[in-house]
């Protein structure tokens, strides 16, 4: 990781408008989750509900979205990203280190709001809030990932990473059964799925192929940013 890389992305992020965008979900989710407690919808299953449907299902791949094509595309779009391949700095250090950046900014954003959401509606009530906290952490991590990848690949990242994010993970994912092994948001509730020990969460993907299949998309998709930008040439053209 490079820390001067490091900062200008976290300055890019949370010194521009996409703060408040990546503030606004995790804002929602809080508020649905006080909605719910005021109105005596706070239950287990109520909770869960809320937690696969906004939490996991919306917000996570949205600030995926967000943070991911945020370190690294808009540098490509404008052109700066040439000043920064101009460095004596390894270009998978490069992508590594935008990784991180971008997957720091989801745990954040989604983790924490996950985790202070489910709490506010059941507490530490069978590991509900514990395990849909982690599974947001892990699968944010992935989304982070693979939407910095499509920010490398191309210049429409964020419309291709929407109609992703809505369309397959939102829809596909959800609804069609074979679909759902290749769901970042479903391998993210199997994780949530075995922290939490509530009858009124169950899913279909085992633990043993979503971990595999999130290591291996995640870190797949940092190693091919990386080896991505090292078609980049300094005066822009791939």
């Amino acid at each position: 990781m490079n820390g001067v890389i490091a900062g200008i992305s976290y300055r890019a992020l949370l010194g521009r408008r996409r703060i408040w965008l990546l503030i606004i979900l995790p804002v929602v989710l809080i508020g649905l989750a006080v909605l719910l407690r005021l109105i005596g919808s706070d239950g287990e299953n109520a909770t869960i509900t809320l937690m696969r449907t906004f939490a996991i299902g919306t917000m996570l791949p949205l600030l995926g979205l967000i943070a991911g094509t945020g370190v690294i595309a808009p540098e490509i779009d404008d052109g700066t990203i040439i000043h920064l391949l101009a460095k004596p700095i390894s270009r998978p250090v490069i992508a590594q280190t935008k990784f991180l950046v971008a997957a720091s900014i989801v745990a954040l954003f989604a983790a924490v709001p996950t985790f202070v959401a489910a709490y506010l509606l059941v507490g530490l009530e069978s590991g509900v809030a514990s395990g849909f906290a982690f599974g947001a952490l892990v699968g944010g991590v992935a989304y982070a990932a693979v939407f910095m990848l499509l920010g490398v690949l191309t210049r429409h990242a964020v419309t291709i990473g929407i109609v992703y994010a809505l369309v397959w993970e939102g829809v596909v994912g959800n609804f069609v059964p074979g679909a759902r092994r290749f769901s970042i948001q479903q391998w993210a509730q199997s994780i949530a799925d075995q922290l939490s020990s509530s009858p009124f969460f169950s899913t279909e993907i085992t633990l043993g192929f979503a971990v595999p299949a999130l290591l291996i998309v995640t870190i797949g998709a940092v190693v091919w940013a990386g080896q991505r930008l090292r078609s980049f040439s300094l005066t822009g053209d791939e």
